[in-house]
């Protein structure tokens, strides 16, 4: 049940992240965020905040008290409360490194979603997807690589960098998710 939870919401963040990437104009999937969708004065703020930030953030928090391994409840916990903060604090214009204080908030969020899930995935490093062909701690370091490039302000890449650590950090998710 959890692996169709989260392969259901997965789904639903990419298919929103995609829409919603579209339907702004001047947005760049591999220059902005994907806060940057809900931020401050965006077109459809209330509508990626609410329906699906908070949507997907509330189902992985959902999720984690489904969840069989502490690990993988760390891991979603995390993950639900990065999008859960970005809902509630939106992000300035940019998405800075520093701004106003719900900026600070936003960041923080952030910061226990990726830092939070390097932890978790340092936990389950043993059944972690892939790891004959990349091991662990290159997928770990790989992450924490994504984790600085996001923090350097001008950083051309930041939108790419950040799926790259989505995609890495909801991959595990469903992989250890799987019964």
């Amino acid at each position: 049940m959890l692996f169709l939870l989260l392969t259901a919401l997965t789904a639903y963040l990419v298919l929103g992240i995609g829409y919603f990437g579209f339907r702004r104009p001047g947005y760049s999937h591999l220059r902005h965020t994907i806060s940057e969708l809900g931020e401050d004065g965006a077109p459809n703020r209330r509508a990626v905040s609410w329906g699906l930030f908070f949507q997907v953030g509330a189902g992985l928090l959902l999720g984690a008290l489904l969840a069989h391994t502490p690990a993988l409840r760390g891991l979603l916990l995390c993950l639900g409360i990065g999008y859960v903060v970005a809902a509630v604090f939106p992000c300035d214009v940019g998405s800075p490194s520093s701004g106003s204080a719900k900026q600070a908030v936003h960041n923080l969020g952030g910061a226990v979603e990726y830092i939070g899930g390097i932890f978790f995935l340092h936990q389950a490093q043993g059944a972690l997807l892939l790891q004959n062909v990349v091991p662990a701690n290159t997928q770990l370091g790989l992450l924490i690589g994504c984790l600085l490039a996001l923090s350097l302000p001008g950083f051309p890449g930041r939108g790419l960098v950040q799926r790259v650590a989505e995609v890495l950090l909801f991959g595990q998710a469903l992989w250890l998710s799987i019964p």
